[in-house]
Formats: C-alpha cells, sequence, structure tokens
C-alpha cells in the first residue's frame, strides 16, 4: 500500500473536487475518489473515500486483511457480505470485517454512492 505520508494539515473541500479514478477492469462503472488520504493530507489512521458505482456496474466480489467501514450517501444498492446480499439506500451504514468474502452492486438507475473508511497503509495487517 504504497501510499507517501506528509505531514497531517486541515482540509476542507467539496467531494467532487477531487478527481476520481476508475476502479479497474474487475469493477465496471466503478470510481473511487480518494477524499481524505495519506499522499495528500497526512492522514496517520484512516483514509476516506468516495465510492461511486453507476447503473449496471460493480465492486470486485474480494477478501483482503482490513475493515470497511461504509455509509451509502445517494443511490439504490446491493452488498454482498459473506453468501448473504443486503439492499441499501441512503443512509444504510455496512461493517464488512476483515477476511469477510464482498462486494456491491447498483440496484438502481441512478448513480450509487458511498464513503468507504478503510485503515491508512501505516495500520495495515502485514501480509
Amino acid at each position: 500500500m504504497g501510499r507517501a505520508m506528509t505531514e497531517p494539515k486541515p482540509k476542507v473541500v467539496h467531494y467532487m473536487k477531487i478527481d476520481g479514478k476508475p476502479a479497474g477492469e474487475d469493477a465496471p462503472g466503478t470510481t473511487i475518489r480518494w477524499i481524505i488520504d495519506e499522499e495528500n493530507d497526512g492522514a496517520p489512521n484512516c483514509v476516506m473515500r468516495v465510492i461511486e458505482v453507476e447503473p449496471g456496474g460493480h465492486t470486485p466480489d474480494h477478501t483482503h486483511q482490513f475493515e470497511h467501514e461504509n455509509f451509502v450517501i445517494e443511490g439504490r444498492g446491493r452488498v454482498l457480505i459473506g453468501d448473504n446480499w443486503s439492499d441499501l439506500g441512503p443512509g444504510d451504514v455496512v461493517f464488512v470485517p476483515a477476511g469477510i468474502r464482498h462486494s456491491y452492486a447498483n440496484a438502481g438507475e441512478l448513480p450509487f454512492k458511498f464513503l468507504c473508511t478503510i485503515p491508512s497503509s501505516r495500520l495495515m495487517p502485514k501480509a
């Protein structure tokens, strides 16, 4: 997780002013905005992202050794945790413990957006 650490500094900005980047080939229609991170903000403990999934899009079906905390901002989606799917809408929260299989999918006709907080690289479990 090779993001360089800078000194922590205060930040106030609208999230749409931060460029989103495609999440990758295994996440069609998904964009990630790193809204608070180590590289630009010096966040020492956790980083925050806005995940945006277009209609018909999804994130990878995957597992990793760190937790996620999510808050749905807008749209309709679904989350797979383990072998169970749950419907999501604005205001819903999701906690995915480390080592649990998970994936998110847009279940509506508008973008599905949610906040995703994960540990900074310095707190990531060592492989």
